[in-house]
């Protein structure tokens, strides 16, 4: 809604002002005209009547009130032009003045209900950007860029979620997605994410910060049950990468059940250790935690990370968009696709083409790769932290 609100402003404006009133003066002036040059048998004039009603529909309130008024004051002086026999009389008068009056109420109810997506719009979008806090260009070392589409375009927020935490043992990256939808996929992401800033942060070992995320989203389940919610049920897949400081080309991985990190580069696509852990949650079901992967990440790669809204974007006939064929096929044309930036656009668009724009699952593309400009690095033991 507010989408189609802000681009039909952009539409009806020239030079930063609105010409919105344009339309329903354009309206008024052909129904006159058109009256006054068509038969008597053919009168129209109480066409006018949709005048205020096209301008509540793009216009302020106080633009419709005056429609209404200069749609009265025309239908008389057009109506009085003609011989007594030929008015359309009183009963089209009270239709004008009536539908003015409608058209008027109608668009404070059409303004009020536009401040108030505004301000709902707001809030979703700082709810966005303290879940999905922005990040600078190059952070801790590393190199990266990132989108995220949210299947409800209204709410522009969901429980898909990534972050990078510089520290002094490297920086480490989370990528994830809450199941469900809505409030309670929300708080789950911003919970999570307020443990792994921490603990990614304080903790040498990721094994460690494997383990506290674990504890967190079995706290905040049994919290949100007691609080009479059904939550607890809800989970999350996710990956956690450090990026070790020891001057090795090797990376850490954790895999709580999500989708397979992707290794692009120059030579091709790689996938990494796949989902062999289960999900937050539900460690307990299982022997432990998933196992802490070291593999190799050459300094020509990028760690590509998506959510399942992307391999599971399906087109018409039902075919799931083939990930890798087509990054593999990107990168394979022009090596330089490989790059954070063009490969999270390359991948955007190709999910978007494949799916038709209907995105059934909340979308999320993330790509990293070490820098080597030394911008951001990880701060040191008893500075300041941001």
């Amino acid at each position: 809604m507010e989408y189609g609100r802000r681009r039909r402003g952009r539409l009806l404006r020239i030079g930063g002002r609105s010409i919105a009133w344009v339309v329903p003066l354009l309206l008024l002036v052909g129904i006159a005209l058109a009256d006054f040059n068509t038969a008597e048998q053919f009168r129209i004039i109480s066409w006018i009547v949709l005048v205020p009603g096209i301008a509540a529909a793009i216009c302020g309130v106080w633009t419709t009130a005056a429609f209404s008024v200069v749609s009265v004051m025309t239908y008389v002086a057009v109506d009085s032009a003609w011989p007594n026999e030929y008015r359309a009389g009183f009963p089209d008068f009270v239709l004008v003045a009536v539908g003015g009056l409608l058209a008027t109420l109608a668009a404070v109810v059409r303004v009020r209900r536009e401040r108030e997506t505004l301000h709902i719009q707001d809030i979703a979008e700082t709810t966005r950007r303290t879940v999905l806090r922005p990040l600078p260009p190059r952070w801790a070392g590393l190199e990266h860029a990132g989108v995220y589409l949210a299947a409800d375009v209204d709410a522009r927020v969901g429980g898909d979620f990534y972050d990078i935490q510089p520290s002094p043992h490297g920086a480490r990256v989370l990528v994830g997605d809450v199941q469900g939808k809505g409030l309670g996929a929300v708080e789950t992401a911003a919970a999570l994410l307020g443990t792994f800033r921490e603990a990614g942060y304080h903790e040498a070992d990721l094994a460690t910060v494997a383990a506290r995320l674990e504890t967190r989203m079995s706290r905040h389940r049994t919290h949100t049950t007691a609080l009479g919610r059904y939550d607890g049920e809800r989970f999350a897949t996710a990956v956690l990468i450090g990026f070790p400081e020891d001057g090795t080309d090797a990376i850490e991985v954790v895999n709580f059940g999500h989708e397979p990190p992707l290794a692009v580069g120059p030579h091709g696509v790689r996938e990494l250790p796949s989902g062999d852990g289960v999900p937050l949650g539900f460690a307990e079901l299982a022997d432990g935690l998933p196992p802490v992967h070291r593999v190799p990440l050459g300094a020509d790669e990028t760690l590509l990370l998506v959510t399942d809204g992307v391999t599971e974007a399906r087109d018409g006939p039902g075919v799931f968009y083939p990930l890798v064929h087509e990054v593999d096929r990107a990168v394979g044309a022009d090596p330089r696709r490989a790059e954070p930036r063009r490969l999270v656009r390359r991948v955007r668009d190709g999910v978007l083409r494949h799916s038709g724009g209907r995105l059934d699952d909340d979308t999320t593309v993330f790509a990293v790769r070490r820098t080597t400009n030394g911008v951001g690095e990880a701060p040191e033991r008893g500075r300041l932290r941001s």
